[in-house]
């Protein structure tokens, strides 16, 4: 028999998030999760030594403030990567959804 493919509703998961910058979990792919965030404000200067994280607008507008480098403003539907080891700080121009595609492993309060 075979196994049952979940279809997933990024508009029911939008529900499960009670509080800004408390991701959740939408699906894992081999050794990655999505997980998605209400981004709120700002969020703290960080950086992920050993892994690259994907951010992706699904509704708002965030800046991701780079150390050293140019800010990256993402509009819904946009989306942007931040090396490992490049320190960055999220911040949300308006309440804001957005989707990170990361190692399941990954510290989500970085390093």
């Amino acid at each position: 028999m075979e196994a049952v493919i979940p279809k997933v509703s990024l508009d029911e998961k939008i529900r499960e998030i009670t509080e800004p910058w408390s991701p959740v979990e939408i699906a894992r792919v081999n050794d990655y999760v999505v997980r998605m965030a209400l981004f709120e404000g700002e969020y703290h200067w960080h950086k992920h030594t050993n892994e690259d994280e994907l951010f992706y607008v699904y509704r708002g507008r965030i800046v991701i403030q780079l150390r050293g480098q140019p800010d990256i403003t993402l509009e819904e539907g946009e989306m942007a990567v931040v090396a490992k080891g490049v320190e960055h700080c999220p911040k949300a121009l308006e309440p804001s959804y957005v989707l990170m595609f990361e190692p399941a492993e990954l510290k989500s309060r970085g390093d």
